[in-house]
């Protein structure tokens, strides 16, 4: 309601012909106190004009799932010791997606130094349903998961960052 008043008293002092050339920044002190005062009762009455939304997005939510998951697995995924890898890779028997992913994945974390974990979908059955891998090849970084083949120049993007 105030928000339409508001509205309509602006639009009502605009279209007078006394303030048709009303320059707001020669306001008088009154008219800028009255102003920001109805400025002022917009913004309390709608603070999501100026609030970031607080609501968590799907996307967001399923990315803080992912994460962790990630953490709550990060051993069996990247081992531990002095040199523990940077990437889990999910490979399945019979799958020729696979056998070409880990030719890249072999090349590509050479040339960046780059560390990984081989695991069999068949053998960590158990550890590849708690992460909801369900198709193979898989990466697991640090920050991220993805299912399928990935082209190794997408894969080489993610392993120099």
């Amino acid at each position: 309601m105030r928000l339409r008043l508001a509205a309509l008293a602006m639009t009502g002092a605009l279209a007078s012909p006394l303030c048709a050339e009303t320059d707001f920044t020669r306001l008088t002190e009154a008219e800028r106190a009255i102003f920001h005062a109805e400025i002022r009762a917009v913004l309390l009455a709608h603070p999501e004009i100026v609030s970031p939304p607080t609501a968590m997005s799907a996307y967001d939510a399923a990315v803080a799932d992912d994460l962790a998951l990630i953490a709550a697995h990060r051993e069996a995924l990247f081992g531990q010791g002095d040199a523990p890898a940077s990437v889990a890779f999910f490979t399945r028997d019979k799958c020729d997606a696979c056998e070409t992913s880990l030719e890249s994945l072999e090349m590509i974390s050479e040339a960046y130094g780059v560390t990984f974990m081989l695991l069999d979908m068949g053998e960590q059955a158990g550890l590849a349903a708690a992460l909801g891998l369900t198709q193979a090849p898989a990466y697991v970084f640090e920050d991220m998961m993805f299912q399928g083949a990935m082209p190794a120049p997408v894969l080489e993007r993610y392993l120099s960052r």
